[in-house]
C-alpha cells in the first residue's frame, strides 16, 4: 500500500487545478505515481466534459486577436454561465484559440462542418495518389481513411495540433477547460481576415 502524502497531494493539485480529495483518489489509483495521477484526472475530467456536452451554452465570450497589422482574428467560445466566461481560465482559452486560428489558419470548427463535396474531392485525390503508387486495391480504403484524417487535422479547429504544444490537440484544449470550469465549453464560430485576401 503506497502511502499518499500531503505534499504528494498538494503538488498535483498545483498541477492540476483538481479538489483535494480528486487528487487523493487519482494519486490512490496511480498507487503514488505523479504523472500517472495526471492521466487519471484528465480522463476523469475529459469523461465528465463529454456528459455536459448536451448542456445549453449561451453565454462566452468573443475574442479578437492581431498578428502585426496583418492576421485579424475573432473567436466566439461559450459556456453556460457568466460567471466563467470571466474566469482568467476561460479567458485565457479564448486567447489561444484566437491565436491558433491566426497562427495555423484552420478553415472550419470540427468535421462535421466541412461539406461533403469537399470530403468526397479529397478521397478522390488521395484515392488516386494510392493507386498511382501502386499500392495493393484492398488497402487503399485505410490509407484513404488515414489521408482524411491527417487533411480534418489541418483544417479544423478543434483537430489542429494546439501551436503551443503540438502533442495537445485543441479540441482536448477545450475539453480541459471544460473540466476545470465544470461546464460545457463550445468553441461556436471564427472568423480569421489576412491583409489583401479576398
Amino acid at each position: 500500500m503506497t502511502t499518499i502524502t500531503a505534499d504528494l497531494v498538494k503538488q498535483l493539485r498545483d498541477m492540476t487545478g483538481a479538489g483535494m480529495m480528486e487528487c487523493k483518489k487519482a494519486l490512490a489509483e496511480a498507487h503514488g505515481d505523479l504523472q500517472q495521477a495526471v492521466d487519471v484526472l484528465r480522463k476523469a475530467g475529459i469523461a465528465r466534459a463529454e456528459k455536459r456536452a448536451d448542456r445549453a451554452a449561451s453565454q462566452g465570450r468573443v475574442e479578437s486577436y492581431v498578428h502585426d497589422n496583418r492576421i485579424g482574428v475573432l473567436v466566439e467560445v461559450n459556456c453556460e454561465t457568466d460567471f466563467v466566461a470571466r474566469t482568467d481560465d476561460f479567458k485565457r482559452l479564448c486567447k489561444d484559440l484566437a491565436m491558433q486560428v491566426a497562427a495555423a489558419g484552420a478553415d472550419y470548427v470540427r468535421r462535421e462542418e466541412v461539406p461533403a463535396e469537399r470530403i468526397e474531392r479529397e478521397k478522390d485525390i488521395y484515392a488516386e495518389q494510392v493507386r498511382k503508387e501502386g499500392k495493393p486495391a484492398a488497402i487503399v480504403d485505410k490509407i484513404v481513411a488515414g489521408k482524411l484524417d491527417k487533411f480534418f487535422g489541418e483544417v479544423c479547429l478543434l483537430e489542429q495540433p494546439f501551436i503551443k504544444d503540438d502533442k495537445v490537440k485543441v479540441g482536448d484544449l477545450v475539453r480541459e477547460t471544460s473540466s476545470r470550469t465544470g461546464e460545457n465549453v463550445v468553441v461556436r464560430r471564427f472568423v480569421r481576415f489576412r491583409l489583401g485576401a479576398e
